[in-house]
């Protein structure tokens, strides 16, 4: 391999000082310079998945996933929150009305039955976190 490439070496194995910064370049400047990550935002959550489906309500909106396509709904764009149990009981039925108007509806499986109670006693509450006027 030829390191002749990369400069002469110095006969003693130490490496050379670095070169001089050009006039005019130092660190960047602090819109660019790295920023530690900043924690999450924390909230409750709320999580239903079958096997086909899921819908998770987070800080961030709510995100519907139907056999492998993900639908994100940020809270900004999100109008109105809908849910309600399947006429047969054994589903979770949710629907976002996007501030344009658009209506998007997720179904999740409850699977046993009381899955759906226990879906119903935290959606009120996580919703009402994230939307307390609707």
């Amino acid at each position: 391999m030829n390191h002749a490439a990369y400069g002469p070496q110095p006969p003693d194995g130490t490496q050379p000082p670095p070169p001089p910064v050009p006039p005019g370049f130092g660190p960047p400047p602090p819109q660019y310079a790295f920023a530690p990550p900043q924690p999450a935002a924390t909230g409750p959550e709320f999580l239903a998945v079958d096997r086909h489906s899921s819908i998770v309500v987070d800080t961030s909106g709510v995100i519907f996933e139907i056999n492998g396509h993900e639908a994100e709904f940020p809270w900004p764009e999100i109008r109105s929150v809908h849910y309600k149990a399947s006429p047969s009981g054994k589903s979770l039925m949710m629907a976002i009305v996007h501030l344009d108007g658009t209506v998007y509806e997720c179904v999740v499986d409850a699977k046993p039955r009381e899955l759906l109670r226990e879906w119903f006693g935290q959606l009120p509450a996580v919703l009402g976190y994230y939307r307390p006027m609707g």
